[in-house]
């Protein structure tokens, strides 16, 4: 609501800027350039443009006026300026484009809600037009992606750039897609949209992408059928954990061990030289391995809940210290689910913070 307010208060300011104007005279351009005097570029643009009559040489003399105030720091009179003249001359075929740059301006001014209102205005009144080799409906779709806040509106955007300008789509915006569906709840829509996104990716630059591996572990765990390895209260998981270690148990072990994403590596993330074609399967180890859980060795869970670590010690491997990592699952898509813990990796070693 108080967005919509400031929309509403800024919008009928304008109007009310654009009436005064109107009731002046569009003829007394000092109300834009102030004393001519101070202004000589000003004054030539608006005699020139006071006496042509070809649009197209309009177009030309209003792009320049507007960039002019613009660079006068005058943002406000190049508003108005533009508004006005669409007001007046509702025919002219580049009105599209005039509040094109009426929305780089409230843009520009931090005005993101007025912003978002013209560029929206522009999509959905007027016909889209080439400037200059480019789209005044695809500027506004790419500003309003990078503005707009309301999740279902985004992803309305996101379906019109995709649409319309699929050559224009680059693929990072199937992960901002995706993201904007899980803030409404759309599940299913949220992994397709992250299948697409993954697809989009070069396979030899996959493994450096951050935001690749992210949607590559939500789309996994989403789709695999049996979750059992799920527990709902830590202390029930890390029992377990530490009686099969203890008893030695490879069914026991394996069936707390997370089958999506489970990961192993050192606490700094680097390959264990010498030893990459070693796979560091926790159960290769166990039978060999006398591990123990001294008084000092207890979990340690983070401050704020979602994770934890238990250090254990004696693994018949040249880093004997092994910490388990456990998680707390973040699944919104399954209430039954979502909260519940898993393990969820094994850092090597001493901690190294």
């Amino acid at each position: 609501m108080a967005r919509r307010a400031y929309v509403f208060v800024a919008l009928a300011f304008a109007a009310a800027l654009t009436l005064l104007l109107t009731g002046c005279g569009a003829s007394d351009t000092r109300y834009y350039v102030g004393s001519f005097e101070q202004n000589p570029e000003l004054r030539e643009l608006f005699n020139l443009f006071q006496k042509e009559k070809n649009q197209e040489n309009r177009y030309v003399l209003i792009k320049q006026i507007a960039a002019t105030l613009a660079n006068e720091g005058r943002i406000d009179r190049e508003i108005l300026f533009l508004t006005t003249h669409v007001e007046k001359n509702p025919a002219d075929i580049y009105n599209g484009y005039y509040l094109l740059l009426v929305a780089d301006a409230y843009r520009d001014m931090k005005a993101a809600p007025i912003a978002i209102h013209y560029y929206r205005r522009v999509l959905t009144n007027y016909s889209d037009l080439l400037v200059q080799g480019s789209s005044i409906h695809l500027q506004c779709l790419q500003e309003l992606l990078g503005l707009e806040t309301d999740p279902e509106a985004k992803i309305a955007d996101y379906k019109e750039m995709f649409s319309r300008f699929p050559d224009q789509s680059p693929g990072s915006n199937w992960y901002s897609m995706a993201k904007a569906y899980e803030e409404v709840g759309e599940w299913d829509q949220s992994i397709q949209a992250y299948q697409k996104y993954i697809s989009s990716i070069d396979v030899d630059t996959f493994g450096e992408s951050p935001t690749a591996r992210e949607a590559a572990d939500k789309v996994n765990f989403y789709l695999y059928p049996d979750k059992s390895w799920l527990v709902p209260e830590l202390n029930d998981l890390v029992t377990a954990v530490k009686d099969a270690i203890q008893t030695k148990s490879v069914a026991k072990l394996r069936k707390y061990q997370a089958q999506i994403n489970f990961w192993q590596q050192p606490w700094d993330g680097t390959q264990i030289l010498g030893d990459e074609s070693v796979n560091y399967n926790i159960v290769n180890y166990l039978s060999s391995s006398n591990v123990t859980f001294g008084d000092h060795d207890q979990l340690d869970v983070a401050a704020d809940g979602t994770s934890a670590t238990l250090r254990t010690n004696g693994w018949n491997f040249r880093m004997t210290v092994w910490y388990l990592y456990f998680r707390k699952v973040d699944f919104p898509a399954d209430p039954e689910i979502n909260g519940q813990w898993e393990w969820a990796g094994i850092y090597f070693g001493e901690k190294t913070y």
